[in-house]
C-alpha cells in the first residue's frame, strides 16, 4: 500500500481509504434486492481485511446506513488491536443538532460510544455548503469542535463539502482547518469544490480527502468509446485504475475514499493503490491527454444541453437548475442513477429541488441554449427522485 502525508497533522495515511457509506447489505430473499440492513458478517470481513492489508483510514458518518455505520465500524475495529493501528473519521450533520448547541456534544458522545473508542481522529462538520455553513457558525459549531480537541475527544477539525468553489473558498478562509473532504474526480474539474479548491487546500497544508472518486461507481465501467481510448494506450489497465490514477497524480490529495461493498472490489483496489507507479506526479503527458479526451467523450453523452453558465439563476424559488441538470446528465451518461439520486437528495433536503419550480418561465427567457427548462426539470425530477438516507 502506498502512503501519503495527511496535511500538517504529522502522520501518513494509506492512499486508499475505506468509505463506510456503501457497506454490504442484506438481500431480501423474495425480491433479491438489497434491504436497509447491513450484512454484519460481510461488512466486518471487509473492514478487518482492509485494516489487515494496509488501509489505515476509515470514514463513516452519523447518518450512514440508517445510523448504523458507526456501530458496525466500531465493532469491526474493536478486535485484534486494529483500532490502535488506524485513523477513524466521522461526521456530524447540521440536521442532527436540531438547532440546539447542547446537542453537538451529545452527538459526539454517541459517536464515541458507537465507535467503541475514546477519541476520534478526524471529526467533520458534514455536508457543508454556503447556506449550511452560516448555520453551523451560528450554532457555535467551531467553538464546540475546538473544545472537543482541547479535551482530547477529537484530534483534527474538518468539514465535508457539497457546494461550489466560491462557497468552498469562503468556508476555508473562516477557520484553520486540519482537513477538508471534497468530491473530485476526472470529470469534476469544474464542479463542486473544483480542482482549484483542491489546490487551494493543498497550498494551505490542509489534508485533502477525496469522496466520489468514481462518481458513484460510474467511472469504473467505461462506455465503448471511452474504453477504446483507454485500450489504445494500455489494454490491461481497467477504467477504474484510469480514474484513480488521475487523483493519485495530485500531490495535494492525502487519501481517496472508496465505498467497497464486496471483498473482490477491496482486493482489486488494494492492488491498484499498492503499485509503485500509481503515485504523485506519475502521469505521462500521453496519459494526461487520454484522460482529457476521455472526459470529453463522457461529456458528449449529455441529454440536457446545459452548459452551466447559470444565466437562468437566480431562480425565485431557489431551484438549483444547472446543478439538477448535471446530476440528470450524469445518470444518463453512466446508464445508472444510483449516485445521481443520492446527490439530488441533498437538493431535496435544502429545498432546491425541481419540485419547487412554479413554472414562472423566468429561467427560459434568459437561457442562451433555449432549453425548455420547465419540461426538462420535470423529466430530471422523475429520474432523480426516490433516494432515502
Amino acid at each position: 500500500m502506498n502512503y501519503r502525508k495527511f496535511g500538517n497533522c504529522g502522520y501518513e495515511v494509506s492512499a486508499l481509504g475505506l468509505g463506510c457509506m456503501r457497506l454490504p447489505q442484506v438481500v431480501d430473499e423474495k425480491t433479491k434486492m438489497p434491504t436497509a440492513q447491513v450484512d454484519l458478517d460481510k461488512a466486518i470481513e471487509i473492514i478487518q481485511y482492509a485494516a489487515d492489508n494496509g488501509i489505515n483510514y476509515f470514514d463513516t458518518a452519523y447518518g450512514y446506513h440508517s445510523k448504523m455505520s458507526e456501530s458496525v465500524l466500531g465493532e469491526a475495529l474493536s478486535y485484534g488491536g486494529r483500532r490502535k493501528r488506524v485513523k477513524i473519521a466521522t461526521k456530524q450533520p447540521l440536521g442532527a443538532m436540531g438547532g440546539k448547541r447542547e446537542n453537538i456534544r451529545k452527538n459526539l458522545e454517541s459517536a464515541l460510544t458507537k465507535l467503541r473508542t475514546d477519541y476520534i481522529d478526524v471529526y467533520l462538520m458534514h455536508a457543508v455548503d454556503g447556506n449550511t455553513w452560516d448555520s453551523f457558525k451560528a450554532l457555535g459549531a467551531i467553538e464546540e469542535w475546538q473544545k472537543f480537541r482541547e479535551e482530547g475527544l477529537i484530534k483534527s477539525i474538518a468539514f465535508s463539502f457539497h457546494g461550489n468553489y466560491t462557497d468552498f473558498a469562503r468556508v476555508f478562509s473562516d477557520f484553520d482547518w486540519d482537513m477538508c473532504q471534497v468530491q473530485h474526480n476526472m470529470l469534476d474539474l469544474e464542479n463542486e469544490a473544483t480542482l482549484e479548491g483542491v489546490q487551494l487546500a493543498g497550498k494551505k497544508g490542509c489534508a485533502v480527502v477525496i469522496m466520489e472518486p468514481l462518481r458513484g461507481g460510474g467511472l469504473a465501467h467505461a462506455p465503448e468509446r471511452v474504453k477504446e481510448l483507454y485500450n489504445s494506450y494500455d489494454s490491461e489497465r481497467l477504467p477504474v485504475e484510469w480514474a484513480f490514477k488521475y487523483l493519485l497524480d495530485k500531490p495535494e490529495i492525502s487519501t481517496i475514499l472508496s465505498g467497497m461493498s464486496t471483498l473482490e472490489q477491496l482486493k482489486q483496489n488494494i492492488e491498484i493503490f499498492s503499485k509503485p507507479q500509481n503515485t504523485v506526479n506519475s502521469l505521462t503527458e500521453q496519459e494526461k491527454k487520454i484522460l482529457s479526451e476521455a472526459k470529453a467523450r463522457y461529456e458528449s453523452f449529455v441529454t440536457v444541453p446545459c452548459t452551466g453558465c447559470e444565466y437562468c439563476l437566480p431562480c425565485p424559488k431557489k431551484v438549483a437548475i444547472p446543478n439538477i441538470f448535471r446530476k440528470y446528465n450524469d445518470g444518463m451518461m453512466f446508464g445508472a442513477f444510483g449516485q445521481a439520486k443520492r446527490e439530488y437528495w441533498f437538493n431535496v433536503a435544502s429545498g432546491s429541488d425541481a419540485e419547487k419550480c412554479v413554472e414562472c418561465g423566468a429561467c427560459e427567457s434568459k437561457c442562451p441554449q433555449k432549453i425548455k427548462i420547465i419540461e426538462s426539470l420535470k423529466t430530471a425530477h422523475e429520474s432523480l427522485k426516490g433516494h432515502i438516507e
